[in-house]
């Protein structure tokens, strides 16, 4: 059995719960899920539509709160923090990527990096160097000046994910990072994301493909709001 110390653990949730109303009925997507995220690894999240993979994502994100259960996240107890503290600890800790790149489409790929970095708190004099190395580290030196339009799908993924590494962020959440693109786009952005946990930096990515998954170190399977198979 493998032993982990609680300093090599980025995430823990313990019997958490996640419940919505809809239409005056109790909707529960998420029923006493218990999971860890070690520190440098690559994690990917299954299940099919509607299993509560998203909202999983939701809650490492400190996009939403459980509704019971608790979340420490560098251990530090985030169950309950307000709207301020959840915000400034994301700008601080986490970056994400989305399916849709979610890119300004009249700013070039340098700069919509480099509004990430001006968000979190990068001051000028440093954003244009950084900038530069952020993009040549997904292989964009050569597309700095031209705009998501003027890029391919995997190029804009790529974008978005230097945007991610604006801030050095604890941990990557990507949900469904390849849904959008082809096959070969991507596997190159798999394994980018995988060039990035040799790195150091921990990668969560919720996928509906099984091969994407497979790249990962670690598969966490979730079905009706119940983790079934992954967990450590």
């Amino acid at each position: 059995m493998q032993i982990i110390t609680q300093t090599e653990v980025l995430y823990s949730l313990e019997d958490v719960w996640k419940t919505y109303v809809v239409g005056g009925s109790l909707v529960h997507a998420l029923r006493g899920v218990n999971l860890r995220v070690i520190k440098g690894e690559f994690l990917s999240i299954m299940g099919p539509s509607g299993s509560g993979k998203s909202t999983l994502l939701m809650i490492l994100g400190l996009l939403t709160s459980p509704t019971r259960g608790k979340v420490e996240f560098l251990s530090r107890d985030i169950s309950s923090l307000s709207d301020r503290e959840a915000t400034e600890m994301r700008r601080r800790t986490i970056g994400f990527v989305f399916q849709t790149y979610n890119l300004i489409p009249w700013l070039t790929a340098a700069e919509n990096v480099e509004i990430a970095m001006a968000i979190a708190g990068y001051p000028q004099s440093v954003r244009k160097e950084r900038v530069k190395e952020l993009l040549e580290s997904v292989g964009l030196e050569h597309r700095m000046k031209h705009k998501p339009l003027e890029l391919s799908g995997g190029e804009q993924q790529r974008v978005a994910i230097a945007r991610a590494l604006a801030n050095d962020p604890a941990v990557i959440l990507a949900d469904e990072p390849t849904g959008n693109l082809s096959t070969e786009q991507g596997e190159e952005i798999v394994e980018l994301l995988r060039s990035l946990k040799e790195k150091g930096k921990t990668i969560v990515m919720v996928t509906h493909n099984p091969a994407m998954a497979e790249k990962a170190d670690r598969i966490v399977r979730i079905r009706d709001g119940v983790i079934e198979e992954g967990y450590v």
